[in-house]
């Protein structure tokens, strides 16, 4: 297995030990949930909207994340990469953009970075219930654990959305 260089786990756990924007937004526009179950990893990403110059873009994003130090590190950078950007801007961001000042992941790290984007995604899908402007209440009993576990409600505004492994082999031609 691949060993992080010294100054990238230095980099990694900076950012995990003081991550920015962790959290669950209260008056949220967006929100998106990604997991891996393979791997046990989960993330849930805020999102909130304003108009800037009459374009809509990011004034906050957050999160909560049952990952690893490099997933939350990402995270952390990512929700402050995304601030002033439009939904379109921020989705055309790749795993591998988000991870910002960290530099590129090793290979084994670069699902960390793919959770981030599948969450961002999930938040930001034009098509998906949880971009809607109408959010149910964010505050639920439980704890970010017990609301994965949960089944979504119906008509919830959550997307739930499971990553391939990192370790499962695709088919040619699909990303």
């Amino acid at each position: 297995m691949e060993k992080l260089s010294d100054e990238l786990a230095a980099g990694l756990r900076q950012a995990a030990r003081e991550p920015r924007n962790m959290g669950e937004l209260a008056d949220a526009d967006a929100v998106g949930t990604v997991g891996n179950a393979s791997c046990g990893e989960m993330m849930r990403m805020w999102v909130k909207f304003k108009e800037e110059n009459g374009r809509k873009v990011i004034d906050r994003a957050t999160f909560q994340s049952f990952g690893c130090e490099t997933a939350i590190a990402v995270a952390s950078l990512a929700t402050e990469l995304i601030r002033g950007k439009t939904p379109t801007e921020a989705l055309a961001l790749k795993s591998q953009d988000l991870s910002g000042e960290i530099g590129p992941l090793p290979p084994m790290k670069i699902h960390c970075a793919e959770l981030v984007e599948g969450a961002l995604h999930a938040a930001l899908d034009p098509g998906s219930s949880s971009a809607s402007t109408e959010q149910p209440s964010l505050h639920s009993e439980g704890n970010l654990l017990d609301n994965f576990m949960s089944p979504p409600k119906p008509a919830g505004g959550l997307r739930i959305v499971l990553l391939d492994s990192p370790s499962e082999e695709k088919p040619a031609g699909t990303s």
